[in-house]
């Protein structure tokens, strides 16, 4: 498609949208009076109109019911975690009984860590990429010296070749290959959360796997934001946030994937919790861990129904939208966000765009690597009402949300940006 820089354009491409009318399913900010331009959805999500009616729903019912809301609530309580389960099947790529919503990120990267994450005197290390978002790094970190492991030599971050800025993945294989009698776990943030690359789960898994090592992947840039197809890949666990793309509101549920190969494996070891413990044996208080079947034997605790809710409300305009209708809008407004950005700054002088330019490798964001003053443009373009992300040291990261970020937005957000470089 051949893009324009102009308003003309982006409106036209806004009326042949057939997702256009989910952006008002959404509440937007409003800064002196004016809607702001949102591009933090790789951040927090906005909020869903539907949201209230979910969670009002709950308070409703548990004012009605009290603590029989378990059992009589129109969502009973008990069983809140099984109705998540189809669509996040379906964002993931991945069975039902794989995944399971519950806890907070880091929490089920540890739970993941303490039943996948078994070394030995030979086989001891995790590989994964530098500078991966900062819970990951403290949770490798602090998982080595658990087991007794010195991180600087227990931990290999991959770097990319010098004067570039993401890892190519004949790069990452060949480290794996070079380290496979060594590794114990390979693990990468499937989305790079600062460069926003999207890196190649199914190479990077039979790799990983070959060598002898278990393979996860961080979903919490992915999930909602590019395909996934976690079981065919054959991965063998992921863990996600839910408050990004997902829209699930500030510290939302997380979630899980635990491919069904491990399922029935008793030698698998694992850190319990009663919510993880058999339906229906879990109220007669019995000792003894009887794991429920799939990945809801990993949970811990009873299940956040008010949270839970907000994510239900989110899931359900997934469900309408639909993930290969939303991918596809994704593509065209990323790439004409990278249009327009290359319009403005066409020799690079002001910034770089250190994101991949191929669809396949990248989701919705761009980082933007400013070479000068870059915290005075981030700050010019937040006061001229555009809500973006700045990371230190130098990038101002920018994502087009398919479920509510339009054409028109990206061309706005540029005749700002281009301003404010001046």
């Amino acid at each position: 498609m051949k893009f324009e820089n102009s308003l003309s354009f982006a409106k036209k491409m806004d009326r042949q949208d057939p997702l256009k009318s989910f952006q008002s399913q959404f509440h937007f900010p409003v800064i002196n009076g004016k809607r702001v331009l949102y591009f933090t959805g790789n951040s927090l999500g906005l909020q869903p109109i539907a949201t209230k009616k979910f969670v009002s729903e709950e308070l409703n019912d548990w004012a009605k019911w009290g603590v029989e809301g378990h059992f009589h609530a129109h969502r009973p309580w008990l069983y809140y975690h099984h109705f998540s389960k189809k669509t996040l099947g379906k964002l993931v790529g991945a069975k039902p009984s794989e995944v399971v919503a519950m806890n907070q990120l880091t929490v089920n990267l540890h739970l993941m860590l303490a039943s996948f994450y078994r070394p030995t005197a030979t086989r001891f290390k995790i590989l994964t990429e530098a500078g991966a978002f900062s819970s990951d790094q403290y949770a490798f970190e602090s998982q080595l010296k658990w087991h007794g492991i010195d991180p600087t030599v227990g931990l290999i971050e991959l770097k990319p070749r010098p004067d570039e800025f993401t890892l190519r993945t004949e790069d990452i294989v060949k480290a794996i290959e070079e380290n496979a009698s060594e590794l114990a776990v390979v693990i990468f943030g499937a989305v790079q959360y600062y460069t926003g690359q999207f890196f190649d789960i199914k190479k990077i898994t039979e790799a990983g796997q070959k060598a002898g090592a278990y393979v996860g992947f961080d979903l919490a840039h992915a999930i909602g934001n590019v395909p996934l197809q976690l079981h065919k890949h054959n991965v063998d666990f992921a863990v996600w946030c839910s408050y990004k793309y997902l829209n699930s509101g500030p510290g939302g549920v997380a979630g899980v994937f635990v491919h069904e190969k491990h399922h029935g494996n008793t030698r698998l070891p694992r850190l319990a919790g009663w919510w993880g413990h058999h339906e229906k044996e879990r109220f007669q208080m019995k000792k003894g861990f009887v794991p429920m079947p799939g990945a809801d034997g990993w949970q811990l605790s009873n299940f956040p129904v008010l949270s839970g809710s907000a994510l239900m409300a989110s899931l359900n305009v997934f469900e309408k939208a639909g993930m290969k209708n939303l991918r596809k809008k994704s593509e065209l407004l990323t790439a004409y966000l990278q249009f327009v950005l290359t319009e403005i700054n066409p020799s690079e002088r002001y910034f770089r765009i250190i994101t991949p330019s191929k669809k396949n490798e990248r989701g919705c964001q761009l980082s933007i690597l400013t070479h000068a003053n870059g915290k005075k443009i981030f700050n010019r373009i937040t006061k001229a009402g555009v809500i973006a992300d700045w990371r230190e040291p130098n990038v101002i990261r920018v994502a087009p949300v398919p479920l509510y970020n339009s054409f028109e937005d990206v061309y706005r957000l540029g005749e700002i940006l281009k301003h404010s470089l001046k």
